[in-house]
């Protein structure tokens, strides 16, 4: 009989980071779903994947991921395909998807689109794969600049000033606070979550909504910037070391993260404010 293939999960998997991790997994055997904003990017990066790598277990779902709604009807979608396909299981969820807006703009269910994007979306998504995750691991991308930053707990969605880099920073603090509580809470389940930082890597995510200086600022700055390929093996390392010690890590190695984090009372602060956001509520898994 033969063995089933590993599945993981992967937000934002139509380019940069999250293509790039995509073709390494497949590589290592594992089976990848990738998700991804239009059906022609998914389609488009799903063409690329294969006249690369001939004959992989790929499949493309397309969802806009800051829209709640939409989070949870992709979660159905990807459950019936799990329980069809995979034997209901997920090994490792990437939640990957990530951008910033120059000017303040807000989702239909009136969040602030980072905040929405980069936090809410990888929330609740992670939320509602628990059911397939047992034994799994759910990993975030983050970024260095969560390290000087506080949550804007006054104006969590800055309505009444905005600035792209301050409202960024926050979203990446939370990714690295809601992992940390993740290992809290869903200890028993045998879930592990970790948060890398893949350093400056040349992606279009700072030219996706943006203009003006902070473009121009994007642009140049990222020409220092290092190949997608290089953060995408502290995924896969991560992928294959379930029972690595440590909660944040760049280059496949355990690194300091913000010492915000390790404050219980904003990290549990958030983490119900984003149940809250997400009309969701963790105990339904804790008392199971």
């Amino acid at each position: 009989m033969e063995t089933q293939k590993k599945t993981v999960l992967i937000t934002g998997a139509t380019s940069g980071i999250g293509l790039a991790v995509a073709k390494q997994m497949l590589l290592e055997g594992y089976s990848v779903i990738g998700i991804g904003s239009q059906d022609d990017r998914c389609e488009n990066a799903k063409k690329e994947i294969l006249s690369i790598i001939p004959g992989s277990d790929i499949t493309f779902f397309s969802a806009n991921l800051s829209n709640l709604k939409a989070v949870n009807s992709l979660a159905d979608r990807i459950g019936d395909f799990l329980a069809k396909n995979k034997q209901g299981q997920l090994n490792c969820l990437i939640n990957n998807a990530g951008g910033v807006r120059t000017k303040y703009q807000t989702t239909e269910e009136g969040y602030e689109y980072t905040f929405a994007l980069n936090h809410l979306s990888g929330f609740l998504l992670s939320y509602r794969m628990i059911p397939f995750l047992k034994n799994g691991t759910i990993i975030f991308t983050s970024s260095y600049a969560h390290y000087h930053t506080k949550i804007h707990w006054h104006d969590i969605m800055f309505k009444k000033w905005y600035f792209v880099l301050p409202v960024y920073k926050q979203s990446k603090l939370a990714n690295v606070m809601t992992a940390k509580e993740f290992n809290i809470r869903l200890k028993g389940f045998g879930i592990r979550a970790f948060v890398v930082d893949p350093g400056l890597v040349r992606t279009t995510i700072g030219e996706k909504g943006m203009k003006g200086i902070a473009l121009w600022a994007w642009l140049l700055r990222k020409k220092s910037g290092t190949s997608a390929d290089v953060p995408a093996k502290t995924y896969v390392f991560l992928c294959n070391n379930p029972h690595v010690e440590g909660l944040y890590f760049k280059n496949s190695h355990a690194v300091k993260y913000n010492p915000e984090v390790d404050k219980n009372d904003q990290t549990k602060r958030l983490f119900s404010l984003s149940e809250k956001l997400c009309d969701i509520s963790f105990d339904k898994y804790n008392k199971a």
